[in-house]
């Protein structure tokens, strides 16, 4: 039987070119915003802290938070 993962959250194993899906979903939350991310739209994410971002303003300011 096929099962749909519309509205359900993907855990990912997060690598320096892709990324690889542990748990199925169509969508991860950003760890910054919480505002759901297409697995399609993902472009942007952490390999150090395995956490994924909705865009690239979010993701340096994940970097930036590290810094101080």
């Amino acid at each position: 039987m096929l099962t749909l993962n519309n509205n359900k959250v993907a855990k990912l194993h997060y690598m320096p070119n892709n990324f690889r899906l542990l748990s199925p979903g169509d969508h991860i939350l950003c760890a910054i915003s919480g505002a759901p991310v297409p697995l399609e739209d993902l472009r942007y994410w952490s390999v150090e802290k395995q956490e994924g971002y909705a865009n690239a303003e979010l993701s340096v300011q994940a970097a930036l938070k590290d810094m101080k």
